[in-house]
């Protein structure tokens, strides 16, 4: 599932590839922008914010976001695609690579000046260099009466964050999901678990919450009825969002949350 780690690696594999290079081809197959062409154009810089991707390109950025199931590829020219056409939603080629992105939730190129308007609304990165846990925790404390589980999914609050890491650090801190933020002990705690736990993974392809990548590398998500891995317990299972749209998979130990 794509969270902050993903698209952070996937920025810096598209940075090492793109950046600096000039575009061959520029092919946006999404109709209020299949008119932008930025071939000849210089790749300036590719970036993450929180789940959002930017390539900045002359005096234009193009903004992505993977949602569910997007995903970018990398490919040398000429190489067969390891997805179906029809599911690229943008090609962008240079001399040495082929980025194609697929089944994108997002993509739309908008004004460099105007970033703001597609990435502002976001909390601080926790992978960003300008990290600040200050502001962070003022964010998430800003509304003690929330669930503490809606809050951690807030990319008003902490940009990055998604339902694996949510879950997992819930269950770490003993908490359960539904918990009023105001009644969390050291939140603080909560936002420096978050930040260490996303930058240990930021660079690995398999993500892991207990410090193993063979066996269980989660504490509770996606374990629903089997024995926690502490107490025994046979792990929950639930839903929590601000609407029905929103719902997401909850899972807690009964005995070790609370």
């Amino acid at each position: 599932m794509p969270e902050g780690d993903t698209v952070y690696r996937t920025a810096k594999n598209l940075r090492a590839a793109l950046e600096g290079a000039q575009l061959t081809r520029c092919d946006i197959r999404v109709p209020k922008f299949a008119t932008v062409d930025l071939t000849g154009q210089r790749v300036d810089e590719v970036a993450s914010r929180g789940k959002h991707l930017l390539m900045r390109i002359g005096e234009h950025t193009i903004h992505t976001h993977l949602k569910m199931e997007g995903s970018w590829h990398l490919y040398r020219p000429g190489t067969k695609w390891k997805r179906p056409a029809h599911s690229a939603r943008i090609v962008l080629e240079t001399a040495g690579w082929v980025a194609v992105g697929y089944s994108l939730g997002i993509v739309e190129v908008v004004p460099r000046s105007e970033e703001h308007t597609v990435v502002g609304h976001l909390g601080p990165d926790l992978l960003g260099p300008d990290w600040d846990a200050a502001e962070a925790l003022g964010r998430l404390t800003a509304d003690p009466a929330r669930a503490v589980g809606l809050a951690l999914l807030d990319q008003s609050v902490l940009a990055g964050l998604g339902n694996v890491y949510r879950n997992e650090l819930c269950f770490l801190r003993g908490i359960l999901p539904t918990r009023p933020v105001g009644s969390v002990v050291q939140p603080e705690r909560l936002i420096a678990l978050a930040h260490s736990l996303i930058d240990a993974n930021k660079d690995r392809v398999e993500r892991t919450t207990t410090g193993t990548l063979r066996g269980a590398t989660d504490w509770v998500y996606g374990r629903s009825g089997q024995p926690c891995m502490r107490c025994g317990t046979r792990i929950l299972e639930g839903r929590l969002g601000v609407n029905v749209l929103q719902l997401r998979e909850t899972f807690w130990c009964p005995s070790c949350q609370s």
